[in-house]
């Protein structure tokens, strides 16, 4: 069995995921299979809380962050920890690529967006994203919608979720929408300015 990090951390399982991954998409599979395969792998990660470094989960008490935890170096995949304060949520948004949302801790609630009539209108019920979950947002994929509002679904804890997107999101020029139907180009960056140290295998050597 792999070491431990020293600080208690099972990096690992997050430099597992990323080869993982990496090596589905060396596959050139199309976005159905990247779904599929890709979602069994991210739910395989959120199912354990004792990876992510403390500094990629912590709240902001105004508003959710954004944490990049890998980009690949061509750009092909990112992989993201949002971390939601009590109350928290984005603003209606897209993504304009694939991406995956696996819930790692707490919960989320996950409201999807469709134009009907030229408007955006709510599409379906609210979903409860619990811990372990994971769901898929795509601009174009049967069944799937790439507009919605996330929230924490607590009042009084953080909640943390776990996203890979089909490129470096936040580079990726999208928009959020106003309640009149005001579309607003942004790009998000991220809350972060370095990035969790997964590679280096001494130090997990050493520990053992």
């Amino acid at each position: 069995m792999t070491t431990p990090h020293p600080s208690g951390k099972q990096l690992w399982r997050l430099r597992e995921f990323i080869t993982g991954f990496a090596g589905l998409l060396d596959g050139k599979p199309g976005q159905a299979l990247i779904l599929e395969q890709g979602g069994a792998l991210l739910r395989q990660l959120v199912a354990h809380d004792d990876w992510l470094p403390d500094a990629y989960a912590q709240p902001h008490p105004e508003r959710y962050q954004q944490f990049l935890l890998h980009a690949d170096s061509a750009q092909r995949f990112s992989v993201v920890s949002f971390v939601w304060g009590p109350g928290q949520r984005t603003p209606i948004h897209d993504h304009t690529v694939w991406g995956l949302i696996g819930v790692l801790r707490g919960a989320e609630h996950a409201q999807s967006f469709g134009w009907q009539r030229e408007q955006l209108q709510p599409v379906g019920e609210r979903a409860l994203l619990q811990t372990g979950q994971v769901e898929a947002v795509a601009p174009d994929h049967p069944g799937l919608h790439d507009v919605h509002q996330v929230s924490n679904a607590f009042d009084d804890q953080v909640s943390i979720s776990i996203h890979v997107y089909g490129a470096n999101i936040g580079a990726v020029r999208r928009s959020v929408y106003h309640p009149d139907g005001r579309r607003v180009p942004f790009i998000s960056g991220y809350s972060n300015s370095t990035l969790p140290n997964i590679w280096d295998l001494s130090i997990e050597q050493a520990s053992s």
